[in-house]
């Protein structure tokens, strides 16, 4: 049986053309790439307003293997063309639809494509609506073998009548897998910061899409002696981070 990364150097080409089609007039500008973690445990946290474009872009991006963790409705192809059709709803209205339509045996070859692959290339699957406690285990597997996991925070999509509306409120996930990391098995992970913009555009509109990445981070800068502090704590680090890189991404 072939391993995530033999499974990922096969399917590659076929990817990056699919990718290619993704960010159709789309153009890519990205600072800090110098901060990329390029081996050992890594976790990639950011924004996500941009549903299969943030994917997208990141994978495009990235100077190594990177693996996500993602929607579990987008592992089988009924419930990922019911996503692709809201998705569209969403952004083009009534004539979302059509494009659906329109599109029909392109979408219906990449739903196949990326149903068919994204278990055998490693991808995390979770439960938005239930527990993620075995996501969460999958990534700390994961991490103990030096590999880089991609936690983007958000359902994918701009929510206007938030606070932040291109920031969703971070989960904790991130935070406990690096003190999990740390106490029990004496890794200490970077945690890697980005902010996304121009991803929220729809699928034809040209457009260029900004990615900043920040410096790691760490649970041990963030410690305390209750469990619930240090998490909370941490968490709260990354997302004001995070919101600071995308202000400085939109300034520029």
């Amino acid at each position: 049986m072939e391993s995530f990364e033999q499974e990922y150097r096969r399917v590659e080409p076929t990817l990056q053309k699919w990718i290619s089609f993704l960010l159709f007039k789309k153009k890519i500008r990205v600072l800090g790439l110098q901060n990329w973690v390029k081996e050992g445990p890594n976790i990639v946290v950011g924004n996500h307003c941009g549903a299969f474009k943030d994917v997208a872009i990141l994978l495009r991006i990235a100077p190594r293997m990177i693996f996500f963790t993602a929607n579990k409705e987008i592992f089988t192809p009924e419930n990922f063309n019911r996503l692709i059709l809201k998705h569209f709803k969403r952004h083009l209205k009534d004539f979302g639809p059509i494009l659906y339509m329109l599109l029909r045996p392109l979408r219906n070859s990449l739903v196949r494509f990326v149903s068919g692959h994204i278990t055998r290339v490693g991808t995390i699957p979770v439960d938005l609506n239930g527990s993620r406690r075995e996501a969460l285990s999958r990534c700390q597997e994961y991490l103990r073998k030096g590999r880089a996991i991609i936690t983007l925070q958000g359902r994918g999509r701009v929510r206007p009548h938030d606070p932040h509306p291109y920031v969703s409120p971070f989960k904790r996930g991130p935070a406990i897998l690096a003190n999990n990391l740390y106490h029990e098995n004496g890794i200490s992970v970077p945690i890697t910061p980005l902010a996304l913009f121009g991803t929220q555009l729809p699928w034809i509109v040209p457009a260029t899409i900004g990615v900043n990445i920040g410096e790691p981070m760490f649970i041990q800068d963030y410690l305390k002696d209750d469990f619930s502090q240090t998490i909370e704590n941490f968490r709260n680090a990354l997302e004001d981070r995070v919101k600071a890189l995308f202000l400085e991404l939109i300034r520029k």
